[in-house]
């Protein structure tokens, strides 16, 4: 009761009603609201204190910007959603809100546009080197089950594909990169896409900031080798993995192409069998299966393991497949 009246007390204003509708949509920041809504920066901060204050919404830190969202837990009782569900959506001001947010969005997507073009020769060029990437999200969605997969946790999200291949099966996941233009371009996709249970944050794979057991699948797509030590990256998204989790693994296999350090600043060469399984050994992960793709001149290997440290059954991941 006390938590329902806590979060109607916080929408029942105008503007904190115009802004949890208009969160509804997607991460904003301050500056978008303020330009949306035609307000001071102070005002708008007060009112955003108060609503997640309230756990109404989510507020994530990210450099110098901080991103404001829905409450991802919806207060465990679904008062979130209730309140979404007796907004007045036809409303005129709403309405002009919705078609001022579609500006914001637009020239969030012009700037991934210009991104994109300014990056794309080095990333076709790598891309011309491997298999096509349709088949290993092939693989990759064959692995994990068709529903059900909980929470889920992308390390090194980059552009967000993995968010938008797994959006359907999730109750919710995370996005994490250090890169503040690539989270500008997986905001995008996932707003372009119409994505509302999967956001991203910046956040460091060594010292990802989130408790112990928080999610159930966790993803690390063509990361590991851009960083010295893969099996530390490894075992931290090994501690935020659940009891009964897994864990997804797509990277290299070992190859000589001396160029990519040098083009692409990849620190590895690519992550034989044999290394890998000794991580999983070492960080208590049992490889459940392994897939090789084969491309001209790079291999593309897809591992999946399950939690053994913590109690992973291995014939729940064999129903999953």
């Amino acid at each position: 009761m006390d938590a329902l009246l806590t979060a109607l007390r916080a929408v029942a204003e105008p503007t904190r009603l115009r802004i949890f509708a208009l969160c509804a949509a997607g991460e904003l920041t301050v500056s978008d609201l303020t330009r949306i809504l035609g307000q001071s920066q102070p005002r708008v901060s007060r009112h955003l204190k108060l609503l997640t204050e309230a756990r109404v919404l989510d507020r994530t830190p990210e450099g110098s910007w901080v991103f404001y969202r829905l409450a991802r837990d919806r207060g465990g009782d679904g008062r979130v959603d209730k309140l979404l569900d007796l907004l007045p959506m036809d409303d005129e001001t709403l309405v002009l809100d919705r078609n001022r947010l579609a500006d914001v969005k637009a020239d969030r997507s012009r700037a991934a546009a210009d991104y994109f073009r300014q990056n794309a020769t080095a990333w076709n060029s790598l891309r011309s080197l491997h298999v096509d990437e349709a088949e290993v999200e092939s693989v990759i969605a064959r692995l994990l089950p068709k529903s059900g997969l909980g929470r889920l946790l992308d390390v090194g999200t980059g552009t967000g594909r993995l968010l938008e291949l797994f959006a359907d099966r999730v109750e919710n996941a995370i996005g994490v990169d250090m890169s503040p233009e690539m989270l500008a371009v997986a905001r995008e996709n996932l707003s372009q896409a119409g994505i509302t249970n999967c956001s991203v944050r910046q956040a460091d794979m060594f010292q990802l900031p989130f408790s112990a057991g928080t999610f159930d699948v966790v993803t690390i797509h063509q990361v590991l080798h851009f960083v010295d030590a893969p099996e530390l990256a490894l075992a931290e998204a090994v501690r935020v993995l659940q009891s009964n989790g897994c864990l997804l693994l797509v990277d290299f296999a070992p190859h000589e192409l001396e160029t990519l350090r040098k083009d692409h600043q990849h620190r590895r060469l690519g992550f034989s069998e044999q290394e890998v399984r000794a991580w999983f050994n070492t960080v208590g992960l049992e490889e459940m299966e392994t897939v090789h793709l084969s491309g001209d001149p790079l291999t593309v290997t897809v591992w999946l393991a399950g939690n053994t440290a913590h109690g992973y059954d291995r014939d729940i991941v064999s129903a999953k497949g």
